[in-house]
């Protein structure tokens, strides 16, 4: 049986393959100082010395400490998007595919480096908005796109009766997956949530999404 989980990290393996190398080092030694530092107390010439470049070699991949960021922050989280993207659909039950995706969605987002790339996004959206919405773009709104279309097949499939925007639902279950694990590691810190936590959030959020969307007959013979 097809596992519906994300898929092993190809996103990022694949981007190291395409980029040069010493644009990677570059932006691995951008990500220790904007994580150390924020963006507004972080320079080129720290971001030089952790990447172990000059500062005119930065200068050859990226025009700025803003282009340098907005790239960093694009480029993570879509490795991350495109990882939890995947939902298999053959011999699986709606409800166990949309368990063992919001599973994998917690554990994602309640991870300590995703905390702190929401945290640097966050600690830089005054100065530079629109790399606030580049991380939405190529995040949540793509994740959302993406269960949305899976959504809608199994609503074609007469699995799931969902009479509203299909964006919209797959929001929904994804607020729902998230309780309050995400919100209580971003603004108190603390240990990233267990998997059986995260299991028996999941599992009341699949209850509650399944009640509100399974077709009418499955509600009447329950």
């Amino acid at each position: 049986m097809s596992d519906p989980t994300p898929r092993p990290d190809t996103a990022t393996a694949d981007r190291q393959t395409r980029e040069p190398p010493k644009k990677l080092e570059i932006l691995n030694g951008a990500r220790r100082v904007f994580r150390a530092e924020g963006f507004a107390g972080a320079s080129m010439g720290q971001i030089a010395q952790a990447a172990g470049v000059s500062k005119g070699t930065l200068y050859v991949y990226f025009d700025s400490k803003e282009d340098l960021f907005r790239e960093l922050v694009v480029a993570d989280k879509r490795d991350t998007a495109e990882r939890l993207s995947h939902l298999e659909e053959d011999g699986i039950d709606v409800d166990r595919a949309l368990q063992r995706f919001g599973e994998s969605f917690v554990a994602m987002l309640t991870a300590p480096e995703h905390i702190a790339l929401i945290r640097m996004v966050i600690g830089a959206a005054d100065k530079l908005p629109d790399a606030g919405r580049a991380f939405y773009e190529v995040g949540p709104a793509y994740g959302i796109k993406r269960l949305a279309a899976y959504l809608e097949r199994q609503v074609e499939a007469g699995k799931l009766a969902i009479d509203e925007d299909m964006e919209r639902a797959a929001a929904q279950f994804l607020n729902l997956c998230q309780g309050d694990l995400a919100k209580s590691r971003l603004f108190c810190g603390g240990e990233q949530p267990g998997p059986e936590e995260i299991k028996a959030t999941v599992e009341s959020a699949v209850r509650l999404f399944m009640r509100a969307y399974q077709p009418r007959n499955t509600r009447a013979e329950g």
